[in-house]
């Protein structure tokens, strides 16, 4: 597993007694021993230590900012050559995954549902399932993985990487049920009727954020959201333009020169400098020869194009205010249009139950652990945060994964300390477990 440029990476590690690359990481990977382990020709004991620490670290070495997080810490940035744990990383994780055998744990501890096939409900599969529970993920889309399938572009994570982490959820015992939408047919109180000890919701944003302006319905308008799951699909045109700068558009934007369109320009609201997407995105749009009209916001599309109004930019009191003119407008030309300002939940678990509160976003409500307003029920990753990155969903499902597991242990012994009565009724007990799920 040696390569040149590998060991290189490797021994450019000083191995700092305080890992300011490790503190970097938003699941707090053991970077230097890792390195270490990887020097001494460990691979195998390397690669368990990263499935262990956090099992999609293969996916997180390629899609992960790594100039904010572990590179962006290192100390060596200071002379301008931080170590790239993630190529190393990489290889690994990969390596561990094709090579070794992976096996549910050997206790018994009962049935959790996972509703959704993403980062975060995959994490908490792999970790239930290590403890020995019997984990069966439902699954709206065909194939699981999310986002990870669905939303990052084929060219940044190729689906032949989130099909060997499925492989290995299957090994481990998981039983996926595809095309499975809970809430119309299947619903929560059914699941957890049907002998569920917990389950959790990890359904991701998969509903677009529509901008309401003349002409969003026509045939050459597209969300982002949407287009990225199957780019190849769809017929832009040569010409293409994108409204909206976070990752999400510029991934939209890229996966469209990469088939067929000869010019894409971004339309964002602001400068460079207030995008949302990352500096690394950016530039990379930029080395692909992406456009950029900025300080302009979308008034009207039509079918040949977008008008656009004038913001203009104001900097009062070393404040920044920004000034929106619809009647200064301008016509970008363009084949087709994509939008990609925002997702938001879908509702069709929530209509299914009353116990569920969300917030004015569509977003579920939990407390910092996990758990929602309906006792046995957790949720966690984008369908309760927002949008946010692979790291940050893997980092919270862990949280999420030992309060699930604390939750159903709690279900087998008496919850009160300081109760000696064993010889509660049903309703007794059932109260005292409801409270110790809203009070942990």
């Amino acid at each position: 597993m040696y390569t040149d440029e590998l060991l290189e990476i490797a021994n450019t590690c000083i191995g700092c007694k305080t890992a300011k690359c490790q503190f970097g990481c938003p699941v707090n990977t053991p970077i230097p021993r890792v390195i270490e382990l990887y020097k001494s020709n460990k691979f195998e004991e390397a690669g368990k230590l990263l499935f262990e620490n956090n099992p999609l670290s293969l996916i997180c070495a390629m899609v992960c900012v790594h100039e904010e997080q572990c590179m962006g810490n290192c100390v060596l940035n200071k002379k301008g050559t931080p170590v790239e744990f993630y190529k190393i990383e990489k290889e690994l994780s990969e390596a561990y995954l094709k090579n070794t055998h992976l096996s549910k744990g050997k206790n018994k501890l009962g049935r959790i549902a996972i509703i959704g096939g993403g980062p975060a409900g995959i994490t908490i599969s792999f970790i239930l399932a290590n403890y020995g529970y019997d984990i069966t993920l439902f699954e709206a889309h065909n194939r699981i993985g999310g986002v990870m399938r669905y939303g990052i572009p084929e060219y940044r994570l190729p689906n032949h990487q989130v099909d060997l982490i499925e492989s290995k959820l299957v090994e481990v015992g998981v039983k996926i049920r595809p095309n499975t939408l809970i809430g119309p047919v299947i619903t929560l109180d059914r699941l957890l009727e049907d002998g569920y000890k917990a389950v959790f919701i990890g359904t991701g944003v998969w509903n677009p954020k529509p901008l309401t302006i003349k002409g969003e319905t026509l045939g050459n308008v597209h969300y982002a959201i949407d287009y990225l799951k199957s780019p190849e699909t769809y017929h832009l045109g040569k010409t293409v333009t994108v409204i909206g700068a976070g990752n999400v558009a510029l991934d939209a934007a890229r996966s469209a020169m990469r088939n067929g369109a000869e010019k894409v320009t971004i339309v964002y609201r602001k400068g460079f400098e207030d995008m949302p997407a990352t500096d690394i995105e950016i530039r990379d749009a930029l080395d692909d020869g992406i456009s950029f009209e900025l300080y302009k916001f979308p008034v009207e599309i039509r079918e040949n194009g977008i008008v656009v109004g004038k913001m203009t930019k104001h900097n009062e009191e070393n404040q920044k205010s920004y000034e929106a003119d619809a009647n200064q407008t301008s016509f970008i030309a363009s084949d087709a249009t994509i939008i990609a300002i925002s997702q938001t939940a879908r509702n069709n678990i929530v209509r299914s139950t009353n116990e569920l509160n969300t917030s004015q976003m569509g977003l579920i409500i939990t407390d910092k652990e996990g758990r929602t307003t309906k006792p046995g029920t957790f949720a966690s990753g984008d369908v309760v945060t927002g949008a946010k990155t692979v790291v940050e969903a893997i980092a919270h499902a862990k949280v999420v994964a030992e309060t699930m597991h604390h939750y159903c242990m709690s279900l087998n012994t008496c919850i009160l300390d300081f109760c000696e009565d064993d010889s509660c009724s049903e309703d007794v007990v059932s109260k005292c477990r409801e409270q110790w799920y809203f009070e942990g």
